[in-house]
């Protein structure tokens, strides 16, 4: 799986910044895991240098797939199911 002709960012060069950034990126690797909300999905992909979180209305990926996505870096806490994620995740427009 290659995103020809895209500058991929590395999951690990992802860095948390204040103010959410508008500036989208291209991430690709495995869907790790998969969680439903009433509007949308998160799902937690990981590539050979981490993990994040990707919030988007795509329902069809499954845990397993190799996707590349294109989304905006977004910076805050998100607390699920009493556990709190971190302040880094992704948003797809």
């Amino acid at each position: 799986m290659n995103a020809i002709g895209v500058n991929v960012t590395k999951i690990s060069e992802l860095k948390p910044q204040k103010n959410n950034n508008n500036t989208p990126v291209y991430i690709q690797g495995k869907v790790e895991r998969k969680v439903p909300l009433l509007e949308q999905q998160m799902y937690q992909i990981q590539d050979s240098t981490g993990k994040v979180w990707v919030l988007t209305n795509q329902k069809g990926w499954k845990v397993g797939d190799k996707i590349v996505v294109k989304a905006l870096p977004r910076y805050k806490n998100i607390p699920m199911a009493g556990a709190e994620l971190g302040e880094l995740y992704l948003e797809e427009k």
